[in-house]
């Protein structure tokens, strides 16, 4: 396992990377970039801490061995909670370790529980025909095509309404009440996540399922108008962090395929509330460049100090080697934080990638997250002036112009020609500003380091776009599969050789409507990569995938805390989306 200062890529001779000082100073100030605020959490409910409870006796009782943490906390209770815990706490247990037998337990889970997922109704889109008229009209393989709608088909698997039961008693249940059917990811992700259902959409798009499409939307504003952000998912324990915020690009996406005017009228209301989110309190950072200039830009920041509870016993295990309890509670703060981010884990977040407990995400600077947030302002720009509201148009066309020029220069590393993450290393000033330094950009390089050619602005022009496809093609990134998370093989889900379908999406999708000749070129190669190895797994499973090892065509990812995943909502829409962007020529072979 290599530490941060090692990850230097010799063809850009760096001499200014990460110091070995970096790692000596980070434990003792990188907390203190945080502001006063961050200290607060959200309450917790009586029902999670219970279920908690029990999650960590059945890890006591049944053992580690392909324990998923996350069932228990998604159990829909069959009778009141008090009721629950007085027969839980009546359990035989060992006086030697309090462990409960196994026949003792399961009788009670059977007796007291639900099954985890049976508060998600199947339920048939609405909108589902088995082949849609006008279907990926430039597939002209009839392989593909087949193999096309059997993704397609997919989405009937994948859809669900939430039950009658969770609206009427919400304290039985951790899931929450959402008005319209959903899509879910797929096996152990048993509710509707955040940044997944913008991939989602994308799919149902290309599937021609617009109502289902605007759906997804109508539920994440719900939970905008509860909460005041769109939750990492549809769960209560969620409620303490959100995910990459691209609500907005939902809404633009469905608007540019169906001219639904009153569709972007009832969205605009919340994705100003979401701006508001992103841009005050913990999340907001100011930071002074090295020409005097102010910019103010964001991160991700949890509003949780604990054991995530989908994943409590795994984080406790985790923090058991901290010295004490604040320690404990700033590292369950960057777990969550880390999973806010959508890359949970990764050592883009870590100062040392072979140690966890090293995660320091609050203290970062995300290229990604800032690029979407840019994305936001000039989508709501665009929505604000299609209602006639010609002020709101104007503040955040401003808005984004001004993030933009924060982003080139916080940033924009011209030697490698990439973003780069910017760490907060050193303490802020009595106003609470950092001083940007060139040696805090992480020179390390992922698969974010391109994410803002995703973006209009940041692909427009041409000359600069061709000089960040030779920096992708000559970072190590590309694989015969498709594009790596990151260089550092970590066992970490979110690094390298995994391959992840919206990080694909986004690079290309940015090359290829960047105007640039070349640039389309090496997205359309990147595409039938990615196109080939998603067709192999399916060929040889009978499944999509969360997630890909780019190595070698047809290869499943691994790693992380949970077992690879199928379904998959996120891999079904951006192979339909590449194949609705580049089709699938006749003579062209789909295997690898």
């Amino acid at each position: 396992m290599e530490t941060l200062h090692h990850h230097i890529n010799p063809k850009a001779n760096l001499s200014l990377f990460f110091a070995s000082s970096f790692l000596l100073c980070y434990f003792s100030i990188a907390m203190s970039c945080s502001v006063t605020a961050g200290t607060d959490s959200i309450p917790t409910t009586s029902l999670i801490s219970f279920l908690q409870s029990l999650q960590s006796a059945a890890l006591k009782t049944f053992g580690p061995t392909s324990f998923d943490p996350k069932l228990y906390i998604d159990l829909p209770l069959k009778h009141g909670l008090a009721a629950t815990q007085d027969a839980f706490s009546n359990l035989t247990r060992s006086p030697c370790d309090g462990e409960i037998p196994a026949p003792d337990l399961k009788a009670f889970l059977a007796l007291y529980f639900e099954d985890a997922g049976s508060d998600l109704i199947p339920a048939l889109p609405v909108d589902f025909v088995s082949e849609p008229e006008g279907f990926l009209p430039m597939v002209e393989n009839p392989i593909v095509k087949a193999w096309a709608l059997d993704v397609h088909s997919l989405w009937k698997n994948l859809s669900r309404r939430v039950s009658d039961d969770v609206k009427k008693h919400p304290e039985m249940h951790t899931l929450l009440p959402l008005p319209e059917p959903v899509v879910v990811p797929g096996s152990r992700f048993h509710e509707v996540y955040y940044w997944d259902s913008y991939w989602t959409i994308r799919g149902l798009l290309a599937s021609k399922m617009y109502d289902s499409a605007k759906a997804i939307v109508h539920n994440l504003i719900s939970l905008v108008d509860t909460y005041g952000h769109v939750l990492n998912g549809a769960r209560s324990y969620y409620s303490n962090r959100s995910q990459p915020p691209l609500l907005s690009s939902m809404v633009f996406d469905i608007y540019k395929r169906t001219g639904d005017l009153a569709f972007v009228k009832k969205a605009l209301p919340a994705l100003l509330k979401e701006h508001r989110f992103w841009n005050s309190g913990i999340h907001r950072v100011i930071i002074r460049d090295a020409h005097g200039h102010r910019h103010t830009l964001s991160r991700y920041y949890a509003m949780w100090n604990k054991p995530r509870p989908e994943s409590a016993t795994i984080d406790e295990e985790s923090a058991s080697k901290l010295p004490n309890d604040l320690e404990k509670e700033k590292f369950y703060r960057e777990l969550a934080s880390a999973a806010e981010s959508g890359w949970d884990f990764s050592s883009r977040w870590m100062s040392n990638s072979s140690d966890l407990t090293t995660l320091a995400t609050t203290s970062i600077l995300p290229v990604d997250l800032n690029a979407y947030i840019f994305k936001m302002e000039h989508d709501i720009s665009f929505f604000a002036e299609l209602l006639g509201d010609g002020f709101t148009s104007k503040k955040f066309m401003k808005a984004s112009k001004t993030r933009y020029a924060a982003m080139k220069s916080i940033f924009w590393n011209a030697k490698m020609e990439q973003w780069l993450d910017y760490w907060l290393i050193d303490e802020s000033d009595e106003e609470e500003v950092h001083q940007w330094k060139a040696e805090n950009q992480n020179h390390k390089i992922f698969a974010s380091n391109f994410i803002p050619v995703w973006t209009e602005t940041c692909s427009s022009d041409r000359t600069n776009v061709n000089k960040i496809v030779k920096s992708l093609q000559r970072s190590g990134l590309v694989h015969d599969a498709g594009i790596a998370t990151s260089l550092s093989n970590t066992g970490e889900q979110w690094d390298f050789p995994n391959g992840w379908a919206p990080l694909q999406h986004m690079i290309v999708e940015g090359f290829a409507k960047s105007g640039s000749t070349k640039a389309r070129s090496v997205a359309e190669n990147i595409a039938i990569r990615w196109i080939k190895t998603n067709y192999a797994a399916y060929k040889s499973t009978g499944a999509m995938h969360e997630k890909y090892d780019v190595e070698a065509c047809g290869k499943i990812g691994g790693g992380g805390e949970y077992k690879p995943q199928t379904g998959f909502g996120w891999s079904n829409g951006v192979v339909l989306a590449f194949l609705e962007e580049f089709g699938w020529p006749l003579d062209r072979n789909i295997d690898c």
